[in-house]
């Protein structure tokens, strides 16, 4: 490989992380604060509107991919990044730096969205007698378990809402895939696929899905005073939605390259029609 192009290959590469970390950015400028409208406003604009707070997240998803899906491929999450590597062909030495990447993106979404709500925060947490250190308003940056969840329970929730999102990206995204979207619809499916998770099953734990989204904000939260209850958090939640999104992927991926992409008929076409070539050449 020449030197110019080790070079070009050098910069494409730095292009890729500062891509996802721009991905993540955006999900969370646009995700947290859509959570702060819902936490610290009274009376919450969202009141008996819940599905508002899921399409926010859902179409910050789907701005992302429209942002930086040609340069990345806006994976915006390791659980995708480690699936994709897994079974879709990525490369792996690129895993770790996506990786670093996209939790740098989720600490400066987190920082943009403190500089808008500082004052705000600050408000909600003197009005009902809180403070950063007793965990004060930390629901805005970073999950935890909802109503009669355990930390355990919550870890096998998260490791089946990531299944089911890796489950319907790979479908989306799936070459073979006659029924999926087609042209760049196929990011505004994703966001809906998120949209829907957070309507079905978010409340149990603030629907994380993706080690980025979680530990990302709530390593500023950290610095930003909110100390011990961010990390490690009450019952050492923390590592919970870093490691159980990453099975969870892992297990959604795998499920769909078992259980569909073998039988899909244009995938099944297209081996016949290789076999075909590869009888012919051997003819000749």
């Amino acid at each position: 490989m020449s030197t110019i192009t080790q070079q070009l290959a050098r910069r494409q590469f730095i292009g890729e992380l500062i891509s996802e970390a721009i991905a993540v950015l955006i999900i969370i400028a646009f995700g947290d604060s859509v959570a702060c409208m819902y936490v610290l406003y009274d009376p919450s604009p969202y009141v008996n509107a819940y599905w508002g707070v899921c399409m926010a997240w859902g179409l910050a998803v789907t701005i992302a991919i429209y942002v930086t899906g040609s340069i990345s491929g806006t994976h915006a999450n390791p659980a995708v990044t480690l699936a994709l590597a897994l079974f879709r062909g990525f490369s792996w030495r690129k895993v770790l730096p996506y990786w670093v990447a996209q939790v740098i993106g989720g600490v400066l979404g987190a920082v943009l969205v403190y500089t808008l709500y500082a004052p705000v925060i600050d408000h909600f947490n003197t009005l009902h007698h809180l403070t950063r250190a007793d965990g004060g308003a930390a629901g805005v940056f970073f999950t935890h378990p909802g109503l009669a969840i355990t930390p355990m329970h919550a870890f096998s929730d998260e490791v089946i809402l990531t299944a089911l999102l890796l489950f319907g990206i790979f479908a989306i995204t799936e070459q073979f895939n006659e029924m999926a979207p087609k042209a760049n619809v196929g990011a505004l499916m994703i966001g809906f696929l998120v949209a829907t998770l957070g309507a079905s099953m978010g409340y149990l734990e603030a629907w994380a899905m993706n080690p980025a989204r979680d530990f990302g904000p709530r390593l500023f939260a950290y610095f930003a005073g909110w100390g011990s209850s961010a990390l490690p958090s009450p019952d050492n939640f923390w590592w919970i939605p870093i490691v159980a999104p990453l099975i969870g992927g892992v297990i959604g991926g795998g499920a769909y390259q078992l259980l569909i992409h073998p039988f899909l008929p244009a995938r099944v076409r297209a081996l016949q029609g290789e076999k075909t070539i590869e009888a012919r050449a051997e003819q000749i």
